[in-house]
């Protein structure tokens, strides 16, 4: 905090006379967490920087026009409306008190920072994207964390069709309709799998001048496998399917560098390749957020190399018993950052509280249960790590649907879920294809009298054009 700002004032709550519960952030990690806070004796405060809860795995979908942001982000105070010992608080964790056990927050659109009290606290604000310290690659490839970047890349994905429409030039054409994701983990598998799809089916037959079965889609890791963590059987047949669906996959290979209108790529022989492109979806690495270097600096916690805090086997920070860090932000036993680990250390530490208060025994050490691995490559084809079994097509296609609709926080949601797969996946259809011009031609343009007024004056640039 800026040493010139007023101290943030606390916020005026009725005296508390039970044990005070503060959990930051509303993901997997957070959510469940409160939830599984619901009978015991405390005030739960769950403090978010956006007033919904994410259901991040299907961002993807929101980004390729299956899904509305609607469907997998319900607002958290509607999920814990009828839990009336919990209440929500927008706004983002930027300091912590150790000594006095008080956070500090900042709400947008609210001047003034204010505070928050605990008795015990727990840490699940999850992970970011990471460039690998090159952040100016964020600004022409968005990552996919969030709401505003899948609708980011659903105005690039579907406005680099109705330009390329516009073109003449065939180089010019080439360039918009070339799609490169970084990353070939489950994020990066899914988004290209879907973005072939778009051009190879759900687009068929829309547009007069250009072919969208013309795209071409690559996909790009340092990694010699697609989908490590699946082994290797999985990940040979994913790269198989991924062929069959017409992507590129370059594997051993390097990003160097990346800017408005191409990636510049370096291969396993050292030799290097420039890609135009002008749609290119960020899939690979991932940070802590910027609160656990706050709680590093306060707590003298390590941190690994990603930023994450290194906790005890009990989730919580060195030194400090009343604070729990799970999900994304914790390194622990190299656990990956997948929801069910966020899950399952939040309900972890929810129960250590609730033990440590009734007097009952603490378990000494959190213990991950692997549910296993799913990712879908395309319609009717997906594969499946759940212990023994591997599974691939249709067979952990379905599986995957069941998985994620159960998972879904809602009835309304995962009815609406089910209506748009049906559109996607038994027809061609693309439920939520619509785009705003501030998407596809970025933040210059903030109404329609804006972009009339920047085209009469030949300043109408779309968003990436780089010309």
């Amino acid at each position: 905090m800026d040493a010139n700002e007023p101290a943030p004032t606390p916020l005026a709550w009725a005296p508390a006379a039970r044990h005070r519960v503060l959990i930051i952030g509303s993901g997997f990690g957070g959510l469940f967490a409160a939830k599984a806070l619901r009978r015991a004796e405390v005030d739960v405060t769950v403090l978010a920087g956006t007033p919904h809860h994410l259901f991040q795995p299907l961002l993807y979908q929101v980004a390729t026009g299956i899904l509305s942001q609607g469907e997998i982000a319900p607002a958290t105070r509607e999920i814990l409306r009828r839990q009336r010992n919990a209440r929500v608080l927008l706004g983002s964790a930027v300091a912590i008190d150790t000594a006095a056990r008080r956070v500090t927050a900042r709400a947008p659109g609210r001047t003034a920072p204010y505070s928050i009290g605990y008795d015990s606290l727990i840490v699940a604000t999850g992970a970011s994207g990471s460039y690998f310290g090159h952040p100016e690659f964020g600004t022409h490839a968005p990552g996919l964390k969030s709401i505003d970047d899948a609708l980011d890349l659903r105005g690039r994905i579907f406005g680099a069709f109705e330009l390329a429409e516009l073109e003449e030039d065939p180089a010019a054409r080439a360039r918009r309709l070339t799609f490169v994701v970084v990353g070939a983990g489950a994020t990066g598998v899914e988004m290209a799998g879907q973005i072939a799809e778009l051009a190879h089916r759900s687009l068929r037959g829309e547009y007069r001048r250009i072919d969208p079965r013309s795209a071409r889609i690559l996909l790009v890791d340092g990694a010699d496998v697609v989908l490590p963590t699946f082994g290797a059987s999985l990940s040979a047949r994913t790269k198989s399917k991924l062929a069959d669906l017409g992507i590129e996959v370059r594997l051993n290979t390097m990003v160097t560098n990346l800017d408005a209108r191409s990636v510049t790529l370096k291969h396993a022989d050292g030799s290097e390749e420039r890609v135009e492109s002008m749609v290119k979806v960020w899939a690979a690495g991932v940070a802590a957020s910027p609160f656990a270097a706050e709680l590093a600096a306060a707590t003298e916690a390590p941190t690994d190399r990603a930023g994450r805090i290194q906790v005890l086997p009990d989730c919580t920070v060195p030194g400090h018993p009343e604070i729990f860090v799970v999900g994304d932000v914790m390194a622990l036993n190299n656990l990956p950052g997948v929801a069910q680990v966020a899950i399952q250390s939040g309900q972890y530490a929810a129960a250590q509280i609730t033990a440590r208060l009734q007097g009952h025994p603490a378990k000494p050490e959190f213990e991950y249960h692997d549910k296993g691995s799913l990712a879908t490559i395309a319609r009717f084809s997906a594969v499946a790590s759940i212990g023994p079994i591997r599974a691939t097509g249709l067979p952990a296609w379905l599986l995957w649907l069941f998985v994620h609709l159960m998972y879904l926080v809602g009835f309304e949601q995962r009815v609406t879920t089910m209506f748009h797969w049906a559109v996607s996946f038994a027809g061609r259809g693309r439920a939520e294809r619509a785009v705003t011009a501030r998407q596809v031609f970025g933040k210059q343009v903030t109404s329609t009298a804006d972009r009339d007024a920047l085209s009469a004056a030949g300043r109408y640039t779309p968003r990436d054009d780089g010309a």
